[in-house]
């Protein structure tokens, strides 16, 4: 068994690009023909689908919610990072990138991180044409703070909800697409096998978790956008929803199971007050760098600040 990642050959900076710029393309007459599956309708597996339809692929979106919108990326709140350099504070694709590559301890595919920091940038672009109400500065532009310990100020936020109103605008482009007929919607679907033949992917077994039945659904391709796995830990800020099974149920079926050891660690949680806990609770990721005001523990030092005695620090 050979574990090969497909990332393009040539330059580091060049690799994806000289890719799309060699790879073969459908048709868009034939696009009408093929059949995709997304299972999951966050931030990645919302905006896949809905992309996918306006490519003009006909496309299965399944949750096991009762609405796209209740999908776990509703949770996120910090902000999202985008290489657009608004501050004029030395900001590049390659700093995205080398401060990616570092916040995951050198073990990211880097030809991966190099293309998502190049279209980071788009991806901006993108929710605000969904409709994202991104912060702004009062002259109208958007507006970025510090955020993660980098040496920037690149993060895009919309208060402290970003998740919420990021998956807001994916659902908002995934209806328009479910009302031109390209995406049919599977709510209170759960995933329960990948259907592979030759090697591929071709379909799912889902079940109806409101009658209970059973149903095959068959396609081209299948998206895995589900998710994951922090709750394999005994305490975690995740729902008890985000459980890791759909990607369980690929992995028994052959597909690798990498970076086990790769889950975000939530550095503002608040600590543990008993055994009767079964979540962490988190404080907002707003309050880190830009979004937070310290303030003095003892009543007489913040005396001593208001009189000039004493200096904030």
């Amino acid at each position: 068994m050979v574990l090969d990642s497909k990332i393009p050959k040539g330059p580091l900076s060049e690799k994806w690009t000289n890719h799309k710029n060699s790879i073969n393309l459908v048709n868009p007459a034939n696009k009408r023909n093929i059949d995709v599956i997304v299972v999951g309708t966050g931030l990645a597996g919302g905006s896949a689908a809905a992309t996918l339809a306006e490519l003009g692929y006909n496309v299965k979106a399944f949750c096991f919610q009762d609405s796209p919108r209740r999908a776990h990326s509703i949770a996120a709140q910090g902000g999202i990072n985008a290489a657009k350099n608004y501050q004029g504070d030395g900001d590049s694709t390659y700093r995205l990138f080398y401060d990616t590559v570092k916040g995951g301890d050198y073990r990211s595919r880097e030809a991966n991180v190099y293309r998502l920091a190049e279209v980071s940038a788009n991806i901006i672009d993108q929710c605000v044409a969904q409709g994202v109400p991104f912060a702004r500065e009062y002259g109208g532009l958007l507006d970025n703070r510090s955020f993660g310990g980098v040496l920037v100020s690149r993060t895009f936020y919309a208060a402290g909800q970003t998740g919420q109103q990021l998956l807001l605008g994916a659902y908002s482009a995934m209806n328009r697409q479910i009302g031109r007929g390209k995406i049919k919607m599977y709510n209170r679907h759960e995933m329960l096998d990948v259907v592979v033949v030759d090697g591929k992917a071709r379909g799912i077994i889902a079940r109806d978790l409101v009658s209970g039945k059973i149903e095959r659904h068959s396609a081209h391709a299948v998206v895995l956008g589900t998710g994951g796995y922090g709750n394999v830990f005994f305490l975690s800020t995740n729902a008890m929803g985000s459980n890791v099974t759909a990607a369980w149920k690929a992995h028994k079926r052959g597909a690798f199971f990498a970076n086990p050891c790769y889950t975000q660690i939530h550095p503002t949680c608040i600590p543990v007050s008993g055994d009767h806990q079964s979540k962490l609770t988190l404080m907002s990721e707003s309050l880190r760098n830009d979004g937070r005001i310290w303030v003095p523990k003892h009543k007489k030092d913040a005396e001593a600040i208001r009189a000039g005695k004493l200096k904030p620090t």
